[in-house]
C-alpha cells in the first residue's frame, strides 16, 4: 500500500493546474471515448430509430392526406346535399304557392256560387211574394165582385119593391158608396 500512496502523491504533484485551452478541451482519452460513444449512438439511431421515425412520419402524412381527401369528399357531398335541399325547398315553396293560388281560386268560385245562389233564392222569394200578392189581389177582387153583386142585387130589390124618390135615391147611392168603401177599407186590414 505504501507504493500506491506514493504513486498517488506523485500523480498529484505532476498534475498541474490546467490553463488556457486545456480548460475548454477535454482530455484526449475522454475525447476518444466520447467519439466512440457518439458513433455507436449515431449508428443505432440510423439503423433503428430513424427508420421507425421516418415510417411514423410517412404514416402520419398518409393519414393526413387521407383525412384531407375524406374531408374534401365530405365537403363535396355536403355541398351536393345543400344544393338538393335548396332545390327541394324551392319546389316546396312553388308547390305551396300553387296550393295557395288554387285555394284562392276555389274560394273565389265558392263566393261567386254563393252569390249566384243567394241571388237566385232572392229572385225566387220575390217571385213567390209577387205570386202571393197577385193571388191575394185576385181573391180580394173576386170577393169584392161578389159583394158588389150582392149589394147591386140588394139595391135593385129595394128599388123594385118600393118607389124611390130623389132624396131616397141619393141616400141609397151614398149608403152603397159607404158600404163599398167600408169593404175595401176592411179588406186592406
Amino acid at each position: 500500500m505504501g507504493y500506491l500512496n506514493g504513486l498517488l502523491i506523485l500523480a498529484e504533484e505532476t498534475e498541474a493546474e490546467p490553463t488556457g485551452l486545456d480548460l475548454v478541451l477535454p482530455n484526449t482519452a475522454e475525447l476518444i471515448w466520447a467519439t466512440i460513444a457518439f458513433l455507436i449512438v449515431a449508428f443505432f439511431l440510423m439503423k433503428v430509430a430513424f427508420p421507425k421515425i421516418r415510417a411514423a412520419v410517412e404514416a402520419r402524412e398518409s393519414e393526413i392526406a387521407g383525412n384531407l381527401e375524406s374531408a374534401e369528399r365530405s365537403k363535396t357531398e355536403a355541398q351536393g346535399q345543400l344544393d338538393e335541399y335548396r332545390k327541394q325547398l324551392a319546389e316546396a315553396r312553388a308547390e305551396a304557392n300553387k296550393i295557395i293560388e288554387e285555394a284562392r281560386s276555389s274560394a273565389e268560385q265558392v263566393r261567386k256560387d254563393l252569390i249566384a245562389k243567394a241571388e237566385a233564392e232572392a229572385q225566387q222569394i220575390v217571385s213567390r211574394a209577387s205570386d202571393q200578392i197577385e193571388a191575394e189581389r185576385s181573391r180580394t177582387m173576386d170577393s169584392l165582385r161578389g159583394e158588389v153583386a150582392t149589394l147591386a142585387v140588394s139595391l135593385a130589390e129595394k128599388v123594385v119593391l118600393g118607389e124611390i124618390d130623389a132624396s131616397r135615391r141619393k141616400q141609397l147611392v151614398d149608403s152603397y158608396i159607404s158600404e163599398v168603401g167600408g169593404m175595401s177599407g176592411g179588406s186592406n186590414n
